[in-house]
């Protein structure tokens, strides 16, 4: 299990992942978790900037960003991944958030099937703010796919290149584990599940009944986005969250 570290200039603790981006948050005691959601992508330069100026306006340190959702135009070779992460992380650097060589923001990055951006921009994003009243802890997961991380890639891949029903099963059930893992790892709560957000262009119908209905996914709705994963030979990503307050700003 990764270790959950303390991010309090956020406003929020973290599980520790990798240099992109950690597996998840979940709001401190006395914060929590506010959401927006954009009409169509911004690219990242112009993300970072309305993502600045809301912080600003919202009286914020830009410590406080705690989830990113980023599309792009077409999944990435590994090294294309490498490379975009690196300037990503190079903002996330700048404004204090990277230290250490530990990332406390989650992060999700998807390739859209159809109508997908012209560059890698944000579709979203998650911070943290002073608890209005007491209740539950806001979480968010990180985007997981079927690639266990500490394994080499490709050969790692789960189930790699069957696309079959049983392997998307397959791919889908390691992911589904490590959902609820990384939510174990949080101590976040997750009856109190409020969206679940699938990621694939293949056929996912025959996953409802013996996979997404045992784990509770289904009474906060699934939402099925014909995207890829970002990396190339993916085919099956997830994130969760439970988050109160959302909003979509046209942009």
């Amino acid at each position: 299990m990764s270790n959950l570290h303390l991010f309090a200039e956020g406003g929020y603790s973290f599980l520790e992942g990798g240099l992109p981006y950690s597996q998840g948050v979940i709001a401190a005691p006395g914060f929590e978790l506010h959401r927006i959601r954009f009409t169509r992508p911004l690219p990242v330069a112009e993300g970072f900037a309305w993502i600045r100026q809301h912080l600003t306006q919202q009286q914020r340190p830009l410590t406080s960003l705690a989830s990113c959702e980023l599309r792009s135009p077409a999944a990435f070779t590994l090294q294309g991944f490498k490379n975009f992460n690196k300037g990503y992380v190079e903002v996330l650097t700048d404004w204090g958030l990277f230290r250490n060589k530990l990332n406390p923001v989650a992060r999700s990055n998807l390739a859209p099937q159809f109508d997908p951006p012209d560059e890698p921009g944000f579709y979203a994003f998650t911070y943290s703010m002073p608890q209005t009243m007491e209740g539950p802890r806001d979480w968010v997961i990180a985007g997981s796919g079927e690639w266990p991380e500490d394994k080499p890639f490709p050969e790692g891949i789960i189930a790699r290149g069957d696309q079959s029903p049983s392997g998307i099963a397959t791919k889908a059930r390691y992911v589904l584990d490590t959902m609820q893992a990384r939510a174990q790892g949080l101590k976040a709560d997750w009856s109190r599940l409020t969206a679940a957000q699938i990621y694939t262009v293949q056929e996912i119908a025959h996953l409802i009944s013996p996979e997404f209905a045992p784990r509770g996914l289904l009474s906060a709705g699934l939402s099925w986005h014909i995207c890829r994963p970002p990396i190339q030979e993916l085919d099956f990503e997830m994130d969760v969250r439970s988050v109160q307050h959302e909003r979509v700003v046209h942009v």
